[in-house]
């Protein structure tokens, strides 16, 4: 193997997603800094890989990187796993990367399965354009309203029913894709407005849940005041900001009609 830190992906559920060029590599560099030895460890099983292992996840990851940085520089090659998935998306890796760049030594990346791509593919919405936002987070959900075309997150099975009823909230008239299981074999994609799903039944199973973009039409009236009622508990100037994100007309109309609905209260 060529001295340098290699990034390899390994499977998201299903084992048969290995590609050979992984099982390969990490077979034959001299250390895998796993995200959790344990887990590794079932996959070093199964595809007899015996290579020396060590912990490297977020809580130790500043520790143990100048180390490992050391060993490459010293002629060793060292790959870097995360529990499952591509290392650095949602996960530890990307300080190690960003070390060994920094210090100018080779990176190489070994491609696998990725739930952010494959959950955004499984939906059928806009590709062209897409903003990953990593694990959901109700507190930005009317920031990330601004982003104006398709969405991804992570989130988890215990939470969705929640985030479905803040969707529902902020972005009533986009289209939601849950998809979970990806790879296995319960494998599902549900797809479609979140007031319809907000009494969907427990899901299992890690989830990545895809936003439509919004819709290009002009709202109506009707639906505009829907929403005005929704917001009017905030301050009039926030309202406002809200209402505008929401609807898609300006600041000032926006002022405007919360204005006329604080005087017809």
């Amino acid at each position: 193997m060529q001295t340098g830190l290699y990034i390899v992906g390994t499977p998201i559920g299903n084992l048969s997603d290995m590609s050979p060029r992984a099982i390969d590599v990490l077979k034959n560099v001299d250390l895998v800094a796993a995200e959790d030895t344990r887990v590794f460890g079932k996959i070093a099983t199964h595809f007899d890989i015996k290579t020396p292992r060590v912990s490297c996840h977020e809580h130790n990851e500043r520790e143990v990187i100048d180390g490992l940085i050391e060993k490459i520089r010293g002629g060793a090659a060292i790959a870097v796993v995360s529990d499952a998935g591509m290392p650095g998306i949602s996960d530890p890796g990307f300080r190690i990367v960003r070390a060994a760049r920094d210090a100018g030594l080779p990176v190489y990346v070994i491609p696998g399965p990725t739930a952010v791509i494959s959950g955004l593919v499984l939906s059928g919405f806009p590709t062209d354009r897409f903003t990953f936002c990593g694990f959901f987070d109700e507190k930005k959900l009317r920031e990330d309203n601004k982003i104006r075309h398709t969405i991804v997150y992570y989130e988890s099975p215990n939470r969705i029913k929640t985030t479905i009823a803040a969707i529902a909230r902020v972005m009533p008239e986009r289209k939601i894709a849950i998809v979970r299981e990806i790879t296995k074999i319960h494998e599902e994609t549900i797809i479609g407005y979140p007031a319809d799903l907000v009494n969907i039944d427990s899901v299992r199973g890690e989830v990545v849940l895809v936003i439509a973009p919004a819709p290009e039409h002009k709202m109506t009236d009707s639906e505009i005041s829907e929403i005005v009622n929704d917001v009017f508990a905030n301050s009039t100037k926030d309202a406002a900001a809200d209402l505008a994100m929401r609807t898609g007309i300006s600041k000032k109309e926006a002022y405007k009609r919360m204005l006329k609905k604080s005087e017809n209260k």
